[in-house]
């Protein structure tokens, strides 16, 4: 047999081996199809049934399956009809954790405030109010936008740790409200720098970031921008004191210092020492050489006004 013979018998033996492989792979594909068909019939005709407990073994058969939006489906109609029977309670959790497992946060909540409102002492409660919190703080928003879902967030949390001091999520419930106000105090944060960068353009900004950042250090306590807001309440003070007219600067300057003492008690190995020493350096200058007539204090309240 020549070198042609031999490509030749070689190409058709490729040939035909495609084509079984096609072959094969299109009757895999006619398979697949043929399941999902059969598959989808079989929810459209359970879906179309007027059998509500046949509607609800297959909705717990595809909960199991881990098909979700079909449950849920499912048992939107069977909660509906079960509504005052001995089924109601399974069934209303069970769809309030098919819309939660399918990420459809919002509607669980509500799903899951109804149960454990319906049935306080209800078999799943503890997990219905857990999941409710763990739902809202999976949609809390970034820093930046409006924060009432994480206010939310944390107003659940909280409710599930005072109903269930016992429960073994506690620690897990303590560690999300602990991200969720430091979702706040990081919006916080962005309102004291802007306050602080407008200075005083259309008004006394400086006063309004130390009230702002002095009420975030009282709310978040424990949050890692903590530094940052005494840091900006000393910078704050010291532009209030250097913008203030005559009669208000010895007040101003000696809360400059207070409160350079302050942040040096709070973090004495701070990242800012050295720029705030500056602060506290010019404003103690500053106070020393004003007349002595002038180192009157006013009560130590901020004033409004320069």
């Amino acid at each position: 047999m020549n070198d042609e013979s031999v490509a030749s018998v070689f190409a058709i033996s490729t040939i035909i081996e495609f084509i079984d492989k096609m072959k094969l792979r299109n009757l895999f594909l006619l398979a697949v199809v043929a399941a999902l068909m059969s598959s989808c019939g079989e929810f459209n005709s359970i879906y179309r049934s007027t059998d509500i407990n046949l509607k609800y073994e297959y909705a717990k058969k595809y909960f199991e399956q881990g098909k979700y939006s079909r449950s849920a489906v499912l048992l939107e109609d069977v909660v509906a009809t079960y509504r005052g029977t001995a089924k109601a309670e399974e069934a209303l959790f069970l769809l309030a954790q098919s819309l939660y497992y399918n990420k459809d946060y919002s509607s669980a909540n509500q799903y899951f405030k109804t149960y454990y409102t319906t049935y306080p002492k209800g078999e799943y409660v503890e997990i219905a109010h857990f999941n409710s919190a763990y739902g809202l703080y999976s949609e809390a928003p970034d820093y930046r936008l409006d924060q009432k879902p994480t206010i939310s967030a944390i107003a659940e949390f909280t409710n599930f740790m005072e109903l269930f001091p016992n429960s073994d999520k506690l620690d897990l419930a303590r560690k999300y409200v602990f991200e969720l106000q430091e979702r706040l105090a990081e919006k916080e944060l962005g309102s004291v720098k802007l306050y602080y960068n407008l200075g005083n353009y259309m008004g006394n900004n400086y006063e309004s970031c130390i009230i702002t950042a002095k009420n975030a250090i009282r709310a978040y306590p424990y949050s890692k921008y903590l530094e940052d807001f005494q840091a900006y309440v000393v910078r704050a003070r010291y532009e209030l004191a250097e913008n203030s007219i005559d009669q208000k600067k010895p007040i101003r300057y000696r809360d400059v210092i207070d409160d350079y003492y302050n942040y040096k008690n709070m973090f004495p190995e701070g990242k800012y020492q050295k720029e705030l020493e500056k602060y506290f350096a010019k404003a103690e200058a500053t106070l020393k050489k004003l007349p002595d007539e002038m180192q009157e204090t006013n009560g130590g309240e901020v004033p409004t006004d320069k």
